[in-house]
């Protein structure tokens, strides 16, 4: 049989008004990765999410998911989704178990089989222990770990996750990230949106940086960052004439956030030798490995955006 992706997008936009949020975006999702839309809020992810899981149409361009049209086969494409929406969408009043019993009921599953489905994703995520609670009592790492199981009840092929930590504390953050990581284990297609960076490089095989709409790059996460701006970065805390006296000093591939200057190449300890020779004091120097971060702000020319509209 012929391995189809598991989402084929060329072309892909749509506009609200004036304003145009996914400006032909084309990209290849693969059947079992997990893949990641990476940018600041308002930058186009959450709309691209939308119209994969079948919530909004699109303006042009060409779109399949799961080898299907969303636009025309949605009912039948959301049957072998799951979705994880931004906001928390439970239902408060209910029971951990009555929520996802409840969901069941969408796809016709049948009480007598979703009950012991459900019990098997609670354990899964680590609720197995609270089916009775009502999920007003459950934190909000907790709420978010059901949303995933709930989402898993109908067993899909891919599941969507739009921003699936925002707003959790670094605890609460891991425990989502171990649960994808499993799931991703199984042969499961991930798709997450983020605009956390080490979210990013930590979950995703592939993933593209998106900024006004657009797809700026796309690959690996650790091969985009390399490509880009190398292997090390040294981070300088000088500013003003200091720094544009150092940077002309050192030369190579440079970015500057605020107040720091920051100098790429291959070795962390090259680059802090030749901060010391340009005159920068010890103190002032911090080697350090290149992320994604340094990648956005080498592509675009600006530090991420997290306040943004979205």
């Amino acid at each position: 049989m012929t391995h189809r992706a598991a989402v084929v997008a060329t072309g892909l936009r749509k506009a609200y008004g004036s304003r145009v949020a996914v400006d032909d975006i084309s990209l290849r999702v693969e059947r079992g990765e997990c893949f990641g839309f990476l940018g600041p809020n308002g930058a186009g992810k959450t709309t691209t999410m939308r119209m994969l899981a079948c919530l909004s149409t699109r303006d042009g361009g060409d779109l399949a998911v799961l080898g299907m049209d969303p636009d025309t086969d949605a009912r039948a494409l959301k049957a072998r989704l799951g979705v994880v929406p931004q906001e928390i969408n439970l239902d408060l009043e209910l029971t951990v178990l009555e929520n996802m019993l409840v969901y069941a009921r969408y796809f016709g599953i049948s009480r007598a089989d979703a009950t012991p489905r459900a019990r098997e994703l609670l354990a899964f995520v680590g609720l197995a222990e609270r089916e009775d609670d009502t999920v007003d009592r459950l934190s909000g790492g907790m709420q978010r770990r059901l949303q995933i199981a709930r989402a898993l009840v109908n067993d899909p092929e891919m599941i969507l996750l739009d921003e699936p930590t925002t707003g959790l504390d670094p605890q609460a953050r891991h425990l989502v990230w171990d649960r994808l990581r499993a799931l991703r284990a199984t042969g499961t297609s991930v798709v997450i949106t983020t605009h956390y960076m080490d979210e990013a490089e930590r979950l995703c095989d592939r993933l593209v940086v998106i900024d006004h709409g657009r797809v700026i790059r796309e690959g690996a996460p650790r091969t985009l960052v390399e490509a880009e701006v190398g292997h090390a970065a040294v981070e300088l805390r000088v500013s003003g004439a200091e720094a544009a006296r150092v940077a002309a000093l050192m030369g190579g591939r440079q970015a500057t956030t605020g107040e720091s200057l920051v100098v790429f190449g291959d070795d962390a300890a090259v680059l802090a030798a030749a901060a010391r020779a340009a005159g920068v004091d010890d103190m002032h120097i911090a080697p350090r490995l290149a992320t994604l971060e340094d990648l956005f702000i080498s592509a675009t020319g600006h530090a991420l955006r997290d306040d943004e509209p979205g």
